[in-house]
């Protein structure tokens, strides 16, 4: 603990009177599956666009505890029983904030340009809302011990089939689409996460352009690898690829955000269904800024998503888990009934803390 002490308003009589403030510091130990989205370029804004955005007001002043003793109790119970010694990670433990393990994120993902990309965009903005809320009951009936955190996971830049007017095979969202996923989440109090697919540029390029979006607390990242084209292939026509050097310089920046602008933590989501889609994990560097969350996002029957789990996700552990389950493509297109229920989910080993829905 700190104190801090201030000089009375006065000398009287040769003496000083003093406030003590006390101060205390805390320590915090798709196999290739998305339909690219093809929009006019003109809909590309530059780091130049000034579309006014919502300005965040969730933050409190108030100091938030942090419960080490309930943070490892979590961790314990989402390891599922692991036998292996892999789970759970250890890792040091994250600033006051932090949204998991405390609650179970779970998000809707897509584009509002298309009904392709996923539910988000699929859905006109009332009906897909209480459809999450729908799928939130359902995981709170499930597990009743950990809360439901809601979430919106908007694709704020797409991988393309054509080269765009800088060659990068991407296009980022205007703003005011950014700006139109905020406004949405704040009506069921759920925080939102922009989602990247880099296409040809690079996350050092694309990520420091949502700054502005990023240094809100209600705002957290995710980055696909499917769409990195390190290799120089178009996008959609190979897997591709981030190494751990991509994900430290991610979460380096993501922390840097943190300490300036005194953020909770941020939740970096990183999409998996092939071995190759992430290089060197054990060189990921973890930190209390920065909370990993490796996605298995993996289309298919429930058998095939389990294995692709269990090879990908739960053999190369870095901090936490995440699970997608895909209205369409795990049920029609692969002739499944449904698609898994909280209750299959939360049998994996270990319990993913991060469910998409697309």
């Amino acid at each position: 603990m700190k104190f801090v002490i201030s000089d009375s308003m006065e000398t009287l009589i040769n003496m000083l009177n003093f406030f003590i403030v006390l101060t205390f510091l805390f320590f915090t130990g798709c196999n290739p599956k998305t339909q690219l989205l093809q929009v006019s370029d003109a809909a590309s804004v530059t780091s130049k666009d000034t579309t006014n955005f919502p300005t965040d007001t969730s933050s409190s002043n108030s100091p938030v505890l942090f419960d080490s003793a309930d943070y490892d109790q979590r961790c314990i119970a989402l390891s599922n029983g692991d036998k292996s010694g892999r789970w759970p990670v250890k890792t040091m433990y994250p600033k006051a904030g932090a949204i998991l393990p405390f609650k179970r994120v779970v998000a809707y993902y897509g584009n509002f340009y298309s009904k392709q990309m996923g539910i988000l965009g699929e859905l006109p903005e009332e009906e897909m809302l209480n459809k999450l809320k729908t799928e939130i009951a359902k995981w709170e009936k499930a597990d009743s011990t950990t809360p439901v955190q809601p979430a919106l996971q908007y694709i704020a830049a797409t991988a393309q089939e054509s080269a765009c007017r800088d060659g990068k095979y991407r296009l980022r969202m205007p703003f005011k689409e950014i700006d139109k996923a905020i406004v949405m989440a704040k009506k069921i109090d759920a925080i939102v996460v922009l989602d990247i697919q880099v296409g040809k540029s690079t996350v050092q390029k694309e990520i420091p352009l949502l700054e502005k979006y990023l240094s809100m607390p209600n705002v957290h990242l995710g980055i696909d690898p499917e769409f990195s084209m390190k290799n120089g292939a178009v996008p959609g026509t190979e897997v591709g690829t981030y190494d751990a050097a991509d994900i430290n310089y991610v979460s380096d920046y993501l922390a840097s955000l943190v300490q300036k602008y005194s953020l909770p933590p941020k939740i970096l989501i990183l999409h998996r269904f092939t071995r190759r889609m992430i290089t060197n994990y054990r060189s990921i560097k973890t930190l209390p800024e920065v909370q990993f969350v490796m996605d298995m996002d993996g289309w298919g029957s429930a058998a095939k998503k389990k294995n692709t789990y269990s090879q990908f996700i739960s053999t190369e552990p870095v901090q936490f888990t995440g699970f997608k389950i895909f209205y369409k493509n795990d049920t029609k297109r692969v002739g499944e009934k449904q698609e898994m229920q909280p209750a299959d989910v939360l049998k994996l080993t270990p319990k993913p803390i991060y469910i998409q829905y697309q």
